[in-house]
């Protein structure tokens, strides 16, 4: 019984790359991005080919978040049932299996766009980032606002479908200038500190994290506040603190897992900025692609991110 969600997963993982293989072969299912041609450049450096992965490295090196997730999967099923007091990554609980699913599904998502070239490949690719990079923030935020553990699904699947049903239909950014993605990243840093520091005046200060945040991605504090209109969505700097009004009960070690996949995830960053056309790393018929490298960077912060839930206790 206690192998079931790995097989699963692994079984699920096994149908999509048969599914896409068969598909990619059978029918038409592989296009072209507007603007793009068999032999150009894709907009991530790798030249398109005529097969049945539009960029080649750059869809098959997201194998590594699935390998990620199974591994996620493995471990969780090597821990077995736990009590309910227990750490809730430890055993096969529903947030553990959420996490771990979430990951896994970064891989299909992101192969999805990068091999077939599609507006749904795209849009399944940003389904996919919000599925996971949502998750941290909404589990910090839930134990210091004594959510209960069906108040936190609900929440999460209203958050996801939502943005699954706008994107479709407005794009990444809603229709409104809004990267959900994006602003996902500051509110995990900002809630992360606040579970760390927790206190009445911090609360209210932590919000002033994301602009910190902002600026590690480039996004400097002079630029947002002489464009504010476009910058409206910092005021969501400061909904941890709104939904966060208690003291978390746990403690987690933030050495070393949290800053390994910190680090990983930024150095990760820096090698996706050149991963582009017109930059002096872009070569375009390697093996070797700067996106691909930034895919299998992610993956692995995936993995210590879950090592670092693993350290949370009862305080």
């Amino acid at each position: 019984m206690h192998q079931k969600p790995f097989h699963l997963a692994l079984t699920l993982s096994a149908v999509f790359l048969g599914a896409y293989v068969l598909l990619g072969f059978l029918t038409n299912m592989v296009s072209l991005e507007p603007g793009m041609t068999v032999g150009g450049l894709s907009r991530w450096c790798e030249r398109v080919s005529d097969g049945i992965f539009r960029e080649p490295v750059n869809a098959l090196s997201n194998l590594g978040f699935m390998f990620a997730g199974l591994c996620m999967f493995f471990v969780l099923t090597k821990d077995g049932e736990k009590p309910q007091h227990s750490n809730q990554f430890h055993g096969l609980t529903p947030i553990a299996k959420l996490y771990a699913g979430a990951a896994l599904f970064l891989g299909p998502g992101s192969m999805l766009m990068h091999g077939t070239h599609t507006y749904w490949g795209q849009w399944i690719d940003n389904v996919s980032m919000v599925v996971y990079i949502t998750l941290p923030w909404l589990i910090n935020v839930s134990a210091m606002g004594r959510w209960s553990e069906q108040q936190f699904f609900k929440t999460y699947t209203l958050v996801i479908v939502s943005f699954a049903g706008l994107s479709w239909f407005f794009g990444s950014s809603l229709g409104i200038g809004f990267d959900l993605f994006g602003t996902s990243i500051a509110l995990w840093i900002i809630s992360e500190t606040l579970f760390r520091f927790w206190s009445p005046v911090f609360r209210w200060a932590s919000g002033f994290i994301g602009f910190l945040v902002a600026a590690v991605f480039g996004i400097l504090p002079q630029e947002i506040f002489t464009n504010l209109i476009e910058y409206w969505w910092i005021i969501l700097f400061w909904l941890p603190a709104a939904l966060s009004p208690n003291h978390p009960m746990k403690k987690r070690n933030y050495s070393p897992w949290f800053f390994v996949g910190m680090f990983s995830y930024i150095f990760a960053f820096i090698i996706w900025l050149q991963g582009v056309p017109d930059t002096p790393y872009c070569q375009p018929d390697s093996l070797i692609q700067p996106h691909g490298i930034w895919h299998i960077l992610s993956a692995f912060s995936t993995w210590c991110f879950f090592k670092f839930l693993r350290t949370e206790k009862k305080i």
